[in-house]
């Protein structure tokens, strides 16, 4: 017998309005740029009292990683309310009858089937047993269905093989498992695979690296769906960072030792983040760690897995965004304080990122 499905005890967010379109959040969908192609404008669906919970429905399947499937259950099957999060109705739907083997020896039991995805707003495959081995039709089906009628469709780490085998990744950009991501790309030549990104956020569709950019994923949905304060607060309780840009690189080749140097620049982070609004350089930066420049560049490269530059831009667009969703200081005093200096430069970079203007994607947050 079918057990009921899993429900966060909080007030539900509202379901998409319309689900005949391709797009889960009923809008039109941006292009991409260059440094942020796999950050999309994050819309809201949440801005107002809901009547009936958005439904996140993971696929299991015999042989599952608990790790894999661990990662979207306690992201939205957990009970956030004391936080103000809102509630999620989620669904745990096996493709295979009976009891599911997993690859750390023991057993689990999925409530639901195929069946269960229907209705789902958000459908995740949290990964896939093996490249090799082609998904059910039942599976394939099923997603092209739900893609059909406007669900949004996740798939994390070799998730995306299964997405990618329903033909529902062809001439979209995607990504995978960074030890995958070669094989992938012969497989399906149709896609349009970066190895170097932790996720890639092609509206309607959302494909990450492995499992710790899966989880990555799975709070940018949080915050695509209901905003930068539920999706931090859900990462505060996880202990993990709160917004990692989908760009960041998914390999760090030569992470910084734990000595002076390192402690230095784990510091300065700090401080930059907290100093936004000062007119950072690279130079000033490498003077305040007490490198040179070059040897700084390396260090931070290492670190962070990209440039100076595009790190501050990525902070401060967050700065930015976090100001536009829970404060009412004025554009121009939020250019200020994220570190652009003038509403101008504010207003050209997020447009560049996320193809909306900072006045309306207050508006989207907010809905004031």
């Amino acid at each position: 017998m079918a057990r009921p499905a899993i429900r966060a005890r909080t007030k539900p967010i509202a379901k998409h309005a319309v689900k005949s379109s391709p797009n889960p959040m009923n809008k039109p969908l941006p292009e991409t740029t260059p440094h942020t192609r796999t950050d999309r404008a994050e819309d809201a669906t949440c801005r107002t009292v809901p009547k009936t919970p958005h439904v996140v429905a993971a696929v299991a399947f015999d042989g599952i990683s608990p790790f894999h499937l661990s990662v979207p259950c306690v992201v939205f099957a957990e009970d956030r309310s004391d936080g103000g999060v809102l509630g999620f109705e989620f669904r745990v739907c096996s493709i295979d009858a009976g009891p599911l083997s997993t690859t750390a020896g023991f057993s689990i039991a999925a409530p639901h089937g195929l069946d269960a995805l229907a209705d789902a707003d958000t459908i995740i495959v949290p990964t896939w047993r093996d490249p090799d081995e082609a998904p059910p039709a039942a599976l394939l089906d099923a997603l092209r269905a739900a893609h059909a009628r406007g669900a949004q469709l996740v798939g994390l780490c070799l998730g995306a093989y299964v997405l990618a085998a329903a033909g529902l990744l062809d001439g979209r950009p995607a990504t995978t498992h960074w030890a995958w991501a070669a094989d992938f790309a012969q497989r399906f030549p149709h896609v349009k695979v970066d190895p170097q990104v932790l996720y890639v956020d092609d509206g309607d569709i959302l494909t990450s690296a492995g499992t710790a950019a899966g989880l990555d994923c799975c709070l940018h949905v949080v915050r695509k769906l209901c905003g930068a304060e539920s999706a931090n607060y859900i990462a505060r309780r996880l202990v993990v960072s709160p917004h990692r840009q989908g760009g960041q690189a998914q390999f760090v080749q030569q992470p910084i030792p734990p000595d002076m140097r390192g402690n230095r620049l784990s510091a300065l982070l700090d401080w930059v983040n907290g100093s936004l609004d000062a007119p950072h350089t690279l130079d000033s930066l490498a003077a305040r760690a007490a490198m040179s420049r070059r040897t700084f560049t390396r260090h931070f490269k290492a670190a962070t897995g990209t440039t100076v530059s595009a790190w501050l831009l990525a902070q401060r667009l967050a700065r930015a965004q976090q100001l536009l969703e829970s404060s009412d200081e004025s554009i121009e005093t939020i250019a200020a304080m994220a570190g652009f200096g003038s509403t101008a430069s504010l207003r050209q970079h997020f447009t560049d990122a996320f193809r909306t203007s900072p006045s309306a994607w207050r508006r989207d947050f907010r809905g004031v």
